[in-house]
């Protein structure tokens, strides 16, 4: 009998330290896709303008200059071979210091047009704090966290153009690429 608890007790042991083992060494890691020169850098340049300090060169000569209490967010694509297979994705919101309720705020993202040019940019006239869950939070300490208006966009990778956004100043605009890492499937009738 004493060794059939032992042999119970080891077993408990190792299963419990297998386990324990396993959930520290599961690491999930979100990067960038790797950049063509094999290093994983930063592919996209972002550069920010208000009306003060409003800067145009060749490529976006074309849009219009930032209003008193906007800012021109320009995402620039480099060049990648096979660009179909990437897609950007961009959120808009307010890094904002928030308790244990759900936040959320209020803003429409909408696509323009440059009259006589037919280049896309995209514009939110202002974010307004939105609904919010009401739980008594007692003493917990506020943690600081990157809100979003509605929505997210996904646009084509397309590297001929800079990609243009005109939000509030004091709003930020974060972005990531995707890639696709896999061949398509076909769908067939059996």
């Amino acid at each position: 009998m004493f060794t059939s608890r032992s042999t119970l007790s080891a077993k408990r042991i190792m299963t419990t330290s297998a386990l324990a083992i396993s959930l520290l060494s599961f690491n999930a890691f979100a990067t960038s896709p790797a950049h063509p020169s094999g290093e994983n850098q930063h592919m996209i340049i972002s550069q920010t303008f208000n009306s003060t300090n409003y800067q145009t060169d060749e490529s976006t000569k074309m849009f219009p200059a930032p209003k008193q209490g906007m800012e021109q967010h320009r995402l620039i694509l480099p060049t990648l071979d096979n660009e179909a297979n990437y897609m950007v994705e961009v959120q808009i919101g307010k890094t904002q210091l928030v308790d244990c309720n759900k936040h959320s705020l209020f803003g429409e993202l909408t696509e323009h047009s440059v009259k006589g040019w037919g280049y896309n940019y995209y514009q939110v006239d202002s974010i307004k704090p939105g609904p919010s869950t009401k739980m008594a939070c007692f003493d917990q300490a506020k943690i600081e966290t990157f809100l979003t208006i509605p929505g997210t966009l996904t646009i084509q990778y397309d590297s001929r153009l800079p990609k243009v956004f005109y939000i509030p100043q004091g709003s930020e605009l974060r972005y990531r690429v995707w890639t696709a890492n896999s061949e398509f499937s076909y769908s067939k009738a059996k």
